[in-house]
């Protein structure tokens, strides 16, 4: 592996550990600020999984991503969208049409 991929690799790793380290930050916060969320990256990590050769299930890859079953993440961290979070959620989803 060439030092830019140790470093891309490191780099993801981080991100994926502190978004496991604050399970506070919603993924409908991330979804209305960034435009992607855990779930996102789950799906890109199969996508990129699969281009490799290498075939990974959707919930395998939250699991990695999330560090827990994605029904466990769920029921212990994952709270209810509040009007406003789904209304500027639904705008945004409008808006890429």
């Amino acid at each position: 592996m060439n030092k830019k991929t140790e470093i891309e690799a490191a780099t993801f790793r981080r991100i994926v550990k502190h978004l496991q380290e604050n399970p506070d930050v919603q993924n409908i916060d991330l979804m209305n600020l960034a435009n992607f969320c855990r779930n996102c990256i789950s799906k890109w990590y199969v996508s990129e999984s699969s281009s490799q050769g290498e075939e990974l299930s959707y919930d395998a890859a939250r699991e990695l991503i999330y560090g827990m079953p994605y029904d466990s993440y769920k029921e212990k961290y994952q709270k209810e969208a509040t009007k406003e979070q789904l209304e500027k959620f639904n705008a945004s989803q409008k808006n890429k049409g």
